[in-house]
């Protein structure tokens, strides 16, 4: 029986308490699906003084060693995030005592990932420099700002470079941990592990962190809103600018400004938008031929299907398919 991977998970005040529980799990249910013979894992806490730590939630973790206990190589280490939720803004917390063990610890470590605001300790490290990498999108702006020599990009759900690992908000953290088991195991276990925590199987890295709808906001009552639900029913009808202003009963100048206030897009754009969201997802879960993604999707022809894809994700919809399906 081979030695199971060492997972260590660093934590501190404030933490996300999915951001470890989260991947934690993700860890322990792949080591009970595990065939015999082949290493599981072994997941342990680590905080600055080892002691108990408060969670975001309230909820209170037990450390299982400090910072400077976790000697050896470890196979896998993974920095939880946090945010301060203010009147007007939402801000990162920047652990010093993290960000300065980093600089130690990884050197030492196989792979290095981050959950949620994580990413912005192993910014702060100077680990991320010259690299892509995601965040929870609330603070993806600010993980550009500061730091200008990261690749920010706030749409993936995990970004790899390397052996260093970065996700988006929270749950992502699930999904990134089953990308590491299927790179240690294999697709096949990964799989099993998701079907046994019923989790969505599987969200490749490459997917967008929320939907078109999710995009904005939603006002109770609010027409726009009311519109952007109809689009989303019925991608295969007019939806130009004109028929739309004519639903509201609006002139189209009128109805344009109203749109792109509300949404900060124009309706043409939003419309395209929604139209090659419904085409990912057709692309990822059927076998619809090209041209029937198109005609189902709302972009009509193989032609526009391309110029889509092309022009918003830099890839074909045959590319899309092969790496996402």
């Amino acid at each position: 029986m081979l030695p199971p991977h060492r997972v260590v998970i660093a934590a501190f005040p404030g933490v996300e308490v999915l951001d470890i529980t989260g991947p934690a799990e993700v860890f322990s249910v792949a080591t009970r699906v595990a065939c015999t013979g082949r290493p599981g894992y072994v997941v342990h806490i680590a905080t600055a003084d080892g002691g108990p730590v408060a969670t975001s939630s309230g909820i209170r973790l037990i450390a299982d060693l400090t910072l400077d206990e976790v000697n050896g190589h470890v196979d896998t280490l993974l920095v939880a995030g946090a945010v301060h939720v203010g009147d007007d803004d939402v801000e990162p917390v920047l652990d010093s005592e993290i960000i300065e063990w980093l600089g130690e610890a990884v050197p030492r470590t196989r792979r290095t990932g981050s959950v949620c605001a994580g990413a912005h300790l192993l910014a702060a490290a100077g680990l991320l420099d010259g690299l892509p990498a995601t965040t929870h999108w609330l603070t993806a702006a600010q993980l550009a700002s500061a730091h200008p020599r990261v690749t920010v990009d706030p749409d993936p759900i995990f970004i790899r470079a390397g052996n260093l690992w970065t996700c988006a908000g929270i749950t992502s953290g699930m999904d990134m941990a089953l990308a590491m088991v299927a790179e240690d195991h294999g697709p096949d276990l990964a799989l099993d592990t998701a079907r046994m925590m019923v989790m969505y199987v599987k969200r490749s890295g490459g997917q967008s962190q929320f939907s078109v709808p999710l995009a904005v906001p939603v006002a109770t009552g609010d027409r726009i809103d009311d519109l952007r639900v109809w689009i989303g029913e019925h991608l295969t009808e007019d939806l130009s600018a004109e028929a739309l202003a004519a639903r509201l009963h609006l002139s189209v100048r009128h109805f344009s400004r109203l749109f792109r206030e509300r949404t900060a897009t124009t309706p043409a754009a939003y419309v395209e938008s929604a139209r090659l969201e419904a085409a990912r997802r057709l692309l990822q879960d059927s076998d619809l031929s090209l041209p029937e993604v198109a005609a189902t999707s709302g972009l009509g022809s193989v032609e526009s299907l391309h110029r889509s894809f092309r022009r918003r994700l830099g890839t074909t919809p045959a590319e899309y398919r092969r790496r996402f399906r």
